[in-house]
């Protein structure tokens, strides 16, 4: 009896051990990610994945991870590599879990980097599948500020189309989805309500306003901009456009 007593409490040290382990995979991961040390917070994720494959947290961090790192990159191959990665790590999150908010969340982003390299009529097809996912999230969870601004960001891209890609859309949706420069500002100051020191958000927001010829609340938002932390590695680069844009707009 004390034999298979033991064999059962040592069975449950190395079920145990693996899930400590992951722990403190994670929290490491998390704080090299706010330290502005992203690829070493992927490696750290991707740890995580070689000790549990479907930790959908894990997949989830290494899809945005991939999404950020890929931007910063010079080289288009190595780029489009990030980029193939995040989608492929959100695909697995959603396959766990298809409801899950963060997980379409990140997939709706990394479609939204790729369909950046790519055609008229491929960048229409991509921003159908882009909404698809950003509703997914928000219906999972309202509160999901990533989500909100990727709508925004969606909203701006579709209000901008020219006459050519207007037509495409038409081909492709029926008619054009619903969309204008005030749906656009609408969901980038929800996201703003959610998480205002969000630097890539308040940018879009300034953006957003001054096309919509609302110009002293655009220069406003970029100055505020430059006083929020930095959470992200792209911040840097984010807060130099703004600098040219203000110096462009004022």
């Amino acid at each position: 009896m004390k034999i298979i007593i033991s064999l059962i409490c040592l069975g449950f040290c190395f079920l145990w051990l693996p899930a400590q382990e992951t722990n403190v995979l994670i929290k490491e991961g998390d704080r090299l990610d706010r330290s502005l040390n992203e690829k070493a917070a992927f490696d750290k994720f991707k740890e995580v994945l070689s000790l549990q494959p479907l930790n959908v947290y894990a997949l989830n961090k290494c899809s945005e991870l991939c999404s950020r790192i890929g931007k910063r990159e010079i080289d288009a191959k190595q780029m489009n590599t990030y980029y193939s990665a995040a989608k492929t790590y959100a695909g697995l999150a959603l396959k766990i879990q298809p409801a899950n908010a963060e997980s379409n969340c990140v997939m709706a982003i990394a479609l939204g980097r790729i369909s950046l390299n790519k055609s008229g009529k491929e960048k229409i097809a991509a921003a159908k599948e882009i909404r698809r996912y950003v509703d997914i999230a928000l219906k999972s969870d309202p509160t999901n500020y990533k989500a909100w601004h990727v709508l925004g960001r969606w909203h701006f891209e579709m209000s901008s189309l020219n006459i050519f890609e207007r037509g495409a859309i038409r081909l492709l949706y029926g008619s054009p989805p619903k969309s204008s420069i005030e749906e656009s500002i609408a969901a980038f100051e929800k996201a703003h309500q959610l998480e205002k020191n969000f630097v890539l958000n308040n940018y879009e927001m300034a953006r957003a306003y001054y096309k919509a010829g609302q110009h002293t609340k655009a220069i406003s938002l970029l100055n505020n901009m430059m006083q929020l932390t930095n959470t992200t590695e792209d911040d840097v680069n984010i807060k130099k456009d703004g600098r040219r844009l203000l110096n462009n707009w004022q």
